[in-house]
């Protein structure tokens, strides 16, 4: 997603570890979505950054993972000139 503020384009990145906390606790895709309530697509769509979650399902999948939110998703924000 980019959005044009004033004369700067600002590029917007959700960026995420879903998959590689999903490998270490040994589970699938499959599997974390039953966990959480989602699709296995969905986690998929999550991990590749095609889909980014809503704030609850963030949540959801961080206390699977036994972490806070930030340490699987991480909001960057990078300025172009």
């Amino acid at each position: 997603m980019t959005r044009i503020l004033g004369r700067k384009e600002i590029s917007m990145a959700l960026l995420n570890k879903v998959k590689e906390y999903r490998i270490v606790k040994g589970i699938n895709q499959q599997e974390l979505g039953r966990l959480v309530g989602a699709s296995r697509q969905t986690i998929s769509s999550i991990e590749c950054g095609d889909y980014h979650p809503s704030i609850v399902l963030a949540l959801k999948i961080a206390k699977v993972f036994e972490v806070n939110v930030e340490e699987i998703f991480n909001y960057q924000e990078d300025e172009n000139d």
